[in-house]
């Protein structure tokens, strides 16, 4: 993860989301955004 950077990690988490990939992968990507504390909407991965 620590490769990807900011703008790469935050797209990937959006495309994920669209994509619906495994709840796991999302949850994965989403601590490393919190880790680095950048933003993003954290509802998407609720519903």
């Amino acid at each position: 993860m620590a490769m990807l950077s900011d703008e790469m990690l935050l797209d990937s988490y959006h495309k994920a989301i669209e994509l619906n990939l495994e709840r796991d992968f999302i949850a994965l990507l989403l601590a490393e955004i919190h880790k680095r504390k950048l933003g993003t909407d954290v509802s998407a991965i609720l519903h």
